[in-house]
């Protein structure tokens, strides 16, 4: 039986260094290939070639196999009527989305609507998997999955795909006028713009920077928060979204003190995370308290405590905490600080 990683100490594993957060699910190595989008005839391009990948996404969920992400391509019958629609689609609606190349192969998000995919992709309700249409013969048939559940399970080269996919449909359905006019735009540059045939101003997708902090005392100890809408006993990070005229760092501090109190000196960056719900770039810090006093605003967080790396150890064991999935930062951020993996997760 192998030693517990936690037990290297009588205080607990070793901090790891401030350059070696390993943030999950970062999108790395993919080329985006950003100044090919403009380019006619593009999708008929992509299409024509026979190795070109496609993922699908519809809102915030994409097609997977179980938890994994589903990966078709052009000549797969099974998406020959989705690759048909994108095709003949007005440029007033996204049908898809050029994803650059991943792994060294092109690859294309196709953006459907309702039950475009009923043929071929099953469905998950609270009633079990039912399929609509004629299934297919795969061990693992296709279905709906949101992003979040397919996080925990994605590699880099997925994430490149899955996460840009998502974020810009939200980014199209949100954005369907001009700002300026109220005119209806139109999709350009492969998914990656909206033009206003009215006033002729481009309107490119939007990513939201937000803060997210291990705020730690002069003991090393670190704060973690309970929000008011969650259930009892889930902790996590400090986080909010930088404001307009406002650097990361004095974003750090004031998001600390409106939320319990706490004043906070040193502020260090560790690594970032994109996070399209609907569109936010999680920025990573510690953040060095002045103070230990803790003053809750009660609105956003209703608790929050300091822990030792025992005394976390011993909550999380025992049930009485429950952290963040390993999906997420705030998951890197806490075992970072702490100098090992922690289990559960929610």
């Amino acid at each position: 039986m192998s030693a517990d990683p936690r037990a290297t100490s009588s205080t607990g594993p070793t901090p790891r260094a401030a350059s070696a957060l390993d943030a999950p699910r970062v999108p790395s190595g993919a080329d985006r290939a950003g100044p090919r989008r403009g380019r006619p005839g593009l999708l008929a391009e992509l299409l024509a070639l026979p190795g070109t990948v496609l993922v699908v996404v519809r809102g915030g969920e994409l097609v997977a196999r179980g938890h994994d992400l589903a990966r078709f391509t052009t000549d797969d019958p099974a998406v020959a009527g989705v690759v048909a629609g994108a095709a003949a689609a007005a440029d007033d609606v996204v049908r898809w989305i050029d994803l650059g190349r991943v792994g060294g192969v092109d690859a294309v998000a196709l953006v459907v609507e309702g039950g475009d995919l009923g043929p071929v992709v099953a469905r998950e309700d609270g009633d079990g998997v039912g399929v609509d249409g004629p299934a297919r013969d795969d061990a693992t048939p296709p279905v709906w999955r949101g992003l979040r559940d397919l996080l925990p399970n994605l590699g880099p080269d997925d994430a490149a795909l899955a996460l840009p996919a998502v974020a810009l449909v939200a980014w199209h359905r949100t954005h369907p006028r001009c700002p300026r006019c109220g005119t209806p735009t139109r999709v350009a540059d492969a998914g990656w713009l909206r033009r206003c045939p009215a006033d002729g101003s481009e309107h490119h997708p939007r990513t939201d920077p937000a803060v997210i902090m291990a705020v730690l005392d002069a003991d090393d100890r670190l704060l973690l928060g309970h929000a008011a809408r969650w259930p009892e006993g889930r902790y996590s990070t400090l986080a909010g979204f930088v404001e307009p005229g406002e650097t990361l760092e004095d974003a750090v501090r004031r998001e600390v003190a409106e939320e319990v109190g706490v004043p906070v000196g040193e502020v260090t960056y560790l690594g970032s995370q994109p996070w399209p719900f609907p569109a936010s770039l999680m920025l990573g810090f510690v953040a060095r308290a002045s103070a230990v006093d803790v003053r809750v605003d009660g609105v956003e967080v209703t608790h929050a405590r300091w822990f030792t790396r025992a005394e976390l150890a011993a909550a999380v064991d025992d049930g009485t905490v429950a952290l963040p999935g390993s999906a997420s930062i705030a998951r890197a951020l806490i075992e970072h600080w702490y100098g090992a993996g922690l289990p559960g997760g929610w």
